[in-house]
């Protein structure tokens, strides 16, 4: 593996705060939510304990043309929307036949989602059950493949050096981001699009997660459901959305003038082998994570000013993560936390963070975390509220943990 020096040209995104970046990162700022009560009436039909969820500010039928979007899971389609967004960011034009704007065969994908396409795969068994063979559609499977993201903008753009789809629950769009670094490490790529999407507000999933009581039940008050690091915080918000970046080889965006966002610096990739759903109690995974970045990133724990939280708002999580970063970074470190505003996103939460953690550096602010009013007095370390932070950054980590023991920790530098 090489030491290649890799950019940031383009981000995209769609979340529950904005259709693009700067709905998104002026909502961060500004300090909104996302989150509210639950669009249609099966919360209530099944009676879920669990009746509030961060839905996409802009609903993707409004963005993609009508026949376009009936042959995509919902999944797929914020995929193509955010990868069109960074795309264009990025200065490329969309190919075609006659032009490409970067060489097919170096230019690589990689899209995680933690879930996939459930909800397709639920209304087809749905039409089955009711309506006949006839009524299901032939792109069922094409819709509800955990990969359907990653493809369907590889044929978007015509990438042919690689398409990845990391599937590591919450941690899949920090590890579609790794991925897209490591293909650029081994030289099998010059572009790479990178990021994760997730869609999956469904009953079948509310109903899982409120059963392992990790959703918060404010469902009288949605918009301070969401409290990470505060001593009232009951659980997590499912949230949807995705987030997708251009990364590039330094010389390759030298060379055609390309405006640079900041650098992806270093990737720290570890597994708990502990618990299915719950981290290591000494946080061993998580503070290797964050290590494993800098060492790959040639930074030491005294460079990092910032660190983007995961901080999903559970009673145990929280915790053990500030312990982690404490004991990985010391306690100088400034922590937001975005899903106080964002809910979670799971498979798009990583990759949307890091563009948040990216914007950080490069505008020197650091958004505050929403409705933090009374810290957890286990959390050790300065957490911004009230208002966002200015400060200058040179280095900064995004951490991400998913179910099953998967932590991804993410060093970003500025341009």
């Amino acid at each position: 593996m090489t030491n290649v020096e890799v950019v940031i040209t383009g981000i995209g995104a769609t979340t529950p705060l904005g259709g693009d970046v700067q709905s998104t990162w002026d909502g961060l700022l500004e300090g909104r939510s996302g989150v509210s009560k639950i669009r249609g009436d099966w919360p209530e039909k099944f009676d879920l304990p669990v009746r509030i969820a961060a839905q996409l500010a802009v609903d993707p039928t409004e963005v993609l043309p009508r026949v376009q979007a009936r042959r995509m899971d919902r999944c797929e389609q914020i995929a193509v929307i955010a990868a069109r967004q960074a795309w264009a960011d990025a200065g490329f034009d969309m190919p075609t036949d006659e032009a490409q704007p970067v060489d097919p065969d170096r230019l690589g994908v990689a899209i995680g989602t933690g879930i996939g396409g459930p909800v397709t795969l639920l209304d087809q068994d749905d039409l089955l059950e009711t309506q006949g063979l006839r009524k299901v559609s032939p792109l069922t499977v094409p819709m509800l493949m955990p990969n359907g993201p990653a493809a369907m903008v590889s044929l978007e753009l015509r990438a042919r050096a690689g398409v990845h789809s990391p599937a590591s629950a919450c941690a899949s769009g920090a590890e579609g981001i790794a991925q897209g670094w490591r293909m650029i490490q081994y030289g099998e790529a010059d572009v790479v699009v990178v990021g994760g999407a997730e869609a999956c507000i469904h009953p079948i999933t509310v109903a899982g997660f409120a059963q392992s009581r990790t959703l918060s039940t404010r469902n009288n008050d949605p918009e301070a459901a969401s409290r990470p690091f505060d001593t009232a915080r009951d659980g997590f918000v499912l949230g949807e959305g995705a987030g997708v970046l251009v990364i590039e080889r330094a010389d390759h965006a030298a060379a055609r003038g390309a405006r640079v966002y900041g650098k992806v610096a270093g990737i720290g990739i570890t597994s708990d082998a502990y618990h299915i759903t719950g981290n290591h109690p000494e946080g061993i995974g998580q503070i290797g994570a964050i290590q494993k970045a800098l060492r790959s990133a040639g930074l030491t724990a005294a460079d990092v000013q910032h660190v983007n939280a995961h901080a999903t708002s559970t009673v145990v999580g929280d915790v053990g993560e500030a312990a982690a970063v404490r004991k990985a970074l010391g306690e100088d470190v400034v922590l937001t936390a975005p899903k106080a505003s964002l809910g979670h996103l799971v498979g798009g939460a990583g990759a949307v963070e890091s563009i948040m953690t990216v914007l950080s550096i490069y505008h020197g602010l650091v958004p505050h975390t929403r409705n933090l009013e009374e810290l957890d007095p286990k959390v050790q370390l300065d957490v911004v509220t009230g208002e966002p932070r200015k400060m200058e950054i040179t280095a900064a980590i995004n951490d991400s943990f998913g179910f099953g023991g998967h932590n991804v920790a993410l060093a970003f530098t500025g341009p």
